[in-house]
């Protein structure tokens, strides 16, 4: 067993204008003040990190990583979940998701694709320079406005949808794959990859490619009513990625699973800060070490009543405490006979 590493924390929702949060080696300079031990990089903010640069400049992955290791910190992962979103996008939201890419591709689906798949290739290789195994990400969706089968579906849509996906997604793994690198699919509402089901029907269309893995967040889970301890069960040996986010679920007589077009603080399930919410942390911990989980335990922000510098100090904390230092010997070591094969065959009865 391997112990897991941490606290870090995902900088994407703390980026902002104002200090310590409008450049990489202040912010990276507060993470550490408040115990964090890694970050995980955000790649579509170009002021803070250049993905293009890191991918075709060593020297410049060189200088990013030495920057934050000077910050007493360490570099987790990249995540490219704004344009991995991008690679695959129905033409209903194609207004919705235009602001996830520069302007230049706004109004251009196609170009706009064009665009994500390149900055997935560029993130293969600056994860590949700054030495890093596995990278975050969104699958994207052309399905996703199908989700609940009405109108009827019809037959073959699915694995239409899917085999397209793959196509796209493909010449991506394979870009990974000579990296090094782990793709690891945040497995999310909104995505056409949103639980075990769905991430088992790609991996079959790319043919179970050894770099199409998982990051794991159980907060999607709470949200879906799926028993995220029993997720790790099934696809323990495709988790690389671990985000730490907590969540509830409080159906009422009004509304369940489906929100009723409401708010994050007024819907049945929402996001919370790590301890405020459902998870069964103590089990996703001890599931996720006893499977040999040997990547970050990484704090993702996303609470609807608390203020984030609260939330990210808090979880710092709680993401310590719940990490397991694993044990080098047996509990009952003390009580051990010692090796004696004589002795062993004549308790079996063959002398």
């Amino acid at each position: 067993m391997t112990t897991i590493q941490g606290p870090a924390i995902f900088l994407a929702q703390f980026l902002g204008d104002q200090p310590p949060f409008d450049n990489l080696e202040s912010i990276c300079r507060w993470a550490k003040s408040i115990g964090f031990e890694g970050v995980q990089i955000p790649t579509w903010a170009t002021n803070y990190f250049d993905l293009q640069k890191a991918a075709e400049s060593k020297t410049y992955a060189d200088e990013i990583k030495g920057m934050v290791e000077s910050q007493g910190l360490r570099i987790t992962e990249l995540s490219t979940h704004l344009q991995g979103q991008l690679v695959a996008v129905n033409p209903a939201y194609d207004k919705l998701f235009d602001g996830f890419a520069p302007e230049a591709y706004h109004n251009n689906p196609k170009a706009r694709t064009e665009w994500a798949v390149q900055q997935l290739k560029y993130a293969a290789k600056a994860s590949q320079n700054l030495g890093l195994t596995a990278h975050a990400t969104f699958s994207g969706s052309l399905l996703w406005h199908t989700v609940y089968p009405w109108p009827q579906r019809p037959a073959g849509l699915v694995d239409a949808g899917f085999k397209e996906l793959a196509d796209r997604w493909l010449p991506i793994l394979n870009a990974f794959d000579e990296a090094g690198v782990d793709v690891c699919y945040e497995i999310h509402p909104g995505e056409d990859l949103h639980d075990g089901i769905t991430y088992e029907m790609f991996l079959e269309k790319v043919n179970n490619h050894a770099r199409a893995c998982l990051l794991y967040d159980p907060s999607h889970f709470v949200l879906q009513c799926l028993d995220y301890l029993a997720y790790i069960d099934h696809y323990h040996e495709r988790i690389r990625m671990f985000h730490v986010k907590d969540a509830e679920f409080n159906p009422s007589g009004k509304q369940g699973v489906y929100g009723g077009y409401q708010n994050w603080v007024n819907r049945a399930g929402r996001f919370r800060s790590l301890g405020d919410g459902q998870v069964d942390f103590k089990s996703v911990f001890s599931k996720l070490t006893t499977y040999d989980f040997k990547g970050w335990a990484v704090m993702e922000w996303e609470c609807a009543l608390k203020h984030p510098e609260d939330g990210a100090r808090e979880g710092a904390a709680f993401i310590k405490d719940h990490i397991i230092r694993v044990t080098e010997k047996a509990f009952d070591d003390f009580a051990a006979s010692g090796i004696d094969e004589s002795l062993n065959k004549e308790i079996l009865g063959l002398k």
